[in-house]
């Protein structure tokens, strides 16, 4: 067993996982035999997650964030999902082992720090198909489905779907106000979206992915970039089952699709919001990625636009308020 030092650094590289409005609706605790995660119901968005599906691939994601930094510090893992019937809110218990973790996990942990959200346009440049391919694989070995939605009629067909299901949710009781809530955190807040991060939509290109629109942006758009197709791919990634563990599982797969991505230098933007309402599933299930899916999320893969400027860090809460030791 590594010793609490270590599992502490490596809760401390999970917590760098993308979660909805940057919420990080999770706990943890470590004890003698291991690392377990807990759902915070405290961080749930209840107009934004009625369902509480964002909080499970939230969750998920650090889930394999912490398996990844785990494997950096040279250790693999047994995972027990849903270790406690009792509890729901106990999401996975972590036990390091001794055997020696894949070469591949190893390199992913690298990629931690790397990895932000991309809101801005991309580049022209094509993402080639052997990438895209890589990246199916890499779903597919956490038990998920990763659709790539072509080109031409696909693609404009899920954009109206996007765009439709962006206004109903608009109309939701509660949603601007909750959205303002996260958007509108002090300067030196650990949580939520900083207009940082945030680039100002419209004045774009007809194909244009549609962005959830956050009341504040100060990410300036690249130079020029407007001019230029933006020839990102959107990606559709769903779970084998529509229940509460085949989320989770689908927030690990995210993370790990997210991790690939950026070691291979392409620039993501997960897309969580065309899923938070249930007709857009329904949607995207049977007219996307087909019947016997369980859509959870939406991907954005393709080349940082050249002209674009770097990306600050999006703040994370201090580890001594989401972790206890006992």
């Amino acid at each position: 067993m590594p010793d609490a030092a270590v599992l502490r650094r490596a809760v401390e590289y999970a917590i760098h996982a993308p979660s909805v409005h940057n919420a990080q609706p999770w706990r943890w605790r470590i004890g003698p035999d291991g690392v377990d995660l807990f759902a915070d119901p405290d961080r749930r968005l209840p107009a934004t997650d009625p369902d509480g599906r964002d909080l499970l691939l939230s969750c998920g994601a650090a889930l394999h964030h912490l398996l990844v930094a785990l494997a950096g510090l040279g250790f693999s893992a047994r995972v027990t999902r849903f270790p406690d019937p009792e509890d729901s809110g106990h999401l996975a218990h972590v036990r390091p082992t001794d055997d020696v973790p894949s070469p591949g996990a190893v390199r992913l942990a690298g990629a931690i720090p790397r990895r932000h959200t991309d809101r801005r346009r991309f580049a022209a440049r094509h993402v080639e198909a052997a990438l895209l391919d890589a990246l199916v694989r890499t779903a597919a070995g956490w038990g998920a489905h990763l659709h790539v939605v072509g080109p031409g009629d696909a693609r404009r067909r899920l954009l109206e779907i996007l765009t439709r299901s962006a206004t109903l949710q608009r109309q939701q009781a509660g949603y601007a106000a909750e959205l303002a809530i996260w958007t509108g955190r002090h300067s030196g807040s650990r949580d939520g979206v900083r207009p940082d991060v945030v680039a100002a939509v419209g004045g774009g290109r007809p194909d244009d992915v549609p962005m959830r629109p956050f009341p504040r942006a100060g990410l300036v758009q690249p130079p020029h970039s407007v001019e230029h197709v933006d020839a990102s791919v959107l990606t559709v990634l769903s779970a084998a089952t529509g229940d509460a563990l085949g989320t989770l599982r689908a927030g690990e797969a995210t993370s790990a699709v997210l991790l690939a991505a950026t070691d291979l230098g392409l620039a993501t933007t997960p897309l969580s919001q065309p899923l938070e309402v249930a007709g857009t599933r329904t949607a995207i299930g049977r007219n996307v990625v087909g019947p016997q899916r369980f859509p959870q999320i939406v991907l954005r893969v393709g080349w940082a636009h050249p002209d674009s400027a770097a990306l600050v860090s999006t703040p994370r809460r201090a580890l001594d308020h989401v972790l206890r030791t006992g």
